[in-house]
């Protein structure tokens, strides 16, 4: 499976959503780590608000010293739910689509 092909990576998106903590498949943690090694600047990050209750979607602006970008709109009182917007977020960066329908939250 070619993780750089966004219609070859639907199925690792799928096997995200089912269990995005835990044991992933080699072709997930590929696809993972692309997403985690991309430029700062802009990656979307989740912000505990308070500890083990609610995540804050933030935006990351890769200078040091400069705030991160708070999205208040945008709280989480799920982790597996905030870690499917944020893995949404960075797929919509890396591969410039939106994942269909079907595979948002």
């Amino acid at each position: 499976m070619n993780a750089d092909d966004p219609s070859e990576s639907l199925e690792l998106a799928a096997e995200f959503r089912r269990a995005p903590f835990g044991h992933h498949s080699p072709n997930l943690q590929k696809l993972l780590r692309t997403f985690r090694s991309v430029p700062i600047a802009g990656k979307h990050a989740l912000l505990a608000i308070q500890p083990n209750r609610s995540w804050m979607l933030v935006s990351l602006t890769g200078i040091p010293g400069q705030p991160i970008k708070r999205h208040e709109n945008v709280v989480f009182d799920d982790l597996g739910a905030a870690e499917w917007y944020v893995f949404c977020q960075r797929w919509r960066q890396y591969f410039g689509t939106e994942l269909p329908e079907g595979d948002r939250p």
